[in-house]
């Protein structure tokens, strides 16, 4: 796998990591009493951006390596799926 390609997935899946990790132990104004006036009530409390960046960063390295594991390593790729569902043909 070319190095652009393989930034290419990890940065794919960083983002997607990142929609998946952010409400992920988010406080809102509500619920800790502490509506700031001229913001929705449903806005962070504290947005700890960069703890949510590290586990992003974290999680993705990680399904980054079990795809290039599979892909690289064992030589399975979108070409192979129907090997492991018969039944989608």
């Amino acid at each position: 796998m070319p190095i652009a390609t393989a930034m290419a997935v990890y940065f794919i899946l960083w983002w997607l990591t990142l929609f998946t990790m952010l409400p992920i132990g988010l406080r809102t104004q509500a619920e800790e009493d502490d509506v700031t006036l001229g913001t929705t009530p449903s806005a962070p409390h504290k947005h700890r951006m960069g703890r949510v960046f590290l586990l992003t960063t974290i999680i993705s390295a990680v399904i980054f390596a079990i795809f290039y594991v599979v892909n690289q390593k064992l030589g399975y790729g979108v070409d192979d799926i129907p090997v492991f569902f018969p039944q989608l043909n």
